[in-house]
């Protein structure tokens, strides 16, 4: 996917995605050095099935903590 640097705001950038140009602010921080205003950037995300497992079990833990606290 790719998204091109709009404009600055703050510590922020403005980022367009798409043909619908989906706009999201993302910390200028983020960006990789040399980007500025009208920069194309290749844009990916990937989910990370390990992560996701250990915040179901962390948010199941929380949740039984819970349970067992009103007992």
């Amino acid at each position: 996917m790719k998204a091109v640097i709009d404009r600055f705001e703050g510590e922020y950038a403005v980022l367009l995605f798409g043909e619908d140009e989906t706009k999201v602010d993302i910390p200028k921080k983020l960006l990789p050095p040399g980007a500025r205003e009208g920069s194309w950037l290749n844009v990916s995300f990937e989910l990370d099935e390990e992560g996701t497992k250990k915040q179901e079990e962390r948010i199941k833990n929380l949740l039984e903590k819970l349970k067992n606290k009103n007992k």
